[in-house]
């Protein structure tokens, strides 16, 4: 009887060194606690398990952030960050500053943030926007929290702005700049993540290929639909080995070393 149960513990001792081990995905930024993840969210879960994949799950706004904070709860896997979109910037910030100062011990980080002159219809906008956004950085680097940044047509806007700020990491979601202003986020000590689009891209193809490795992160932003061999579903968890494989081929290393950086990568930027 008792080399039976020293064989069974060390069974379990084995699984949980492998588990240990194990490699883990992180998809960086998708918005899955978007109402379009709510029917399916119990099979997202169970996906996000079954494949090994953590989520940086990302808030447009208030109301939005409390269902990322509830959706983490569910899931160690759901590593939730609240903040306020510049689409969302009318929102209320003060409920959203009380938001991160009632939760910051259970915030993986602040997003998503940033600037947009596509939400700009004004002065008024414009100024509205970078307020949200210098509060908020202010608030990550006050409870020293990564930050996952929007930057559509405002890259040097959002350069000039994070000189004055000393947050802890900072993440470009979606990168789309130049190959000029890839050089100065490395320079500033960015992350860069690439999403489901470089699968079929040229030019983010080339920015990945002179992007410091050390800085990479890959993500879906879903729900963002995708066209080509993505058939312009929504963006899904499951697509990240496929960003991955991609950006294996991309960098000429192996899938698994590929994932290992990635993980590492990954695993710098949340500081865990």
């Amino acid at each position: 009887m008792n080399e039976k149960i020293s064989l069974r513990n060390r069974f379990i001792q084995t699984i949980l060194r492998i588990d240990k081990e194990m490699t883990w995905y992180f998809d960086s930024h998708i918005h899955l606690s978007d109402p379009t993840y709510s029917s399916d969210m119990q099979f997202i879960l169970k996906e996000m398990e079954y494949l090994k994949i953590k989520a940086c799950c990302v808030s447009m706004d208030n109301k939005n952030s409390l269902q990322t904070l509830k959706l983490a709860k569910k899931s160690n896997l759901v590593l939730p960050f609240i903040g306020i979109h510049p689409e969302c910037v009318n929102d209320e910030l003060e409920q959203m500053t009380n938001m991160i100062e009632e939760n910051y011990q259970n915030l993986s980080g602040i997003g998503e943030i940033g600037l947009d002159p596509t939400f700009v219809n004004s002065d008024e906008d414009s100024k509205r926007q970078i307020h949200v956004f210098e509060t908020l950085l202010s608030f990550a680097e006050k409870f020293n929290k990564p930050v996952s940044i929007h930057s559509r047509k405002s890259i040097d806007n959002v350069f000039q702005i994070m000189t004055s700020f000393n947050t802890k990491h900072a993440l470009l979601h979606w990168f789309d700049g130049s190959k000029k202003q890839l050089q100065q986020a490395m320079d500033m000590g960015f992350f860069v993540s690439y999403g489901p689009v470089m699968v079929y891209a040229n030019d983010k193809q080339t920015l990945l290929s002179k992007t410091d490795e050390s800085k990479i992160l890959v993500e879906t932003d879903g729900p963002v639909r995708f066209s080509r061999c993505f058939e312009m579903k929504s963006g899904q968890i499951s697509f990240i080995p496929s960003v991955i494989f991609c950006a294996s081929k991309i960098l000429g290393k192996t899938f698994d070393e590929m994932t290992s950086l990635l993980e590492n990568n990954s695993k710098s930027f949340l500081g865990i």
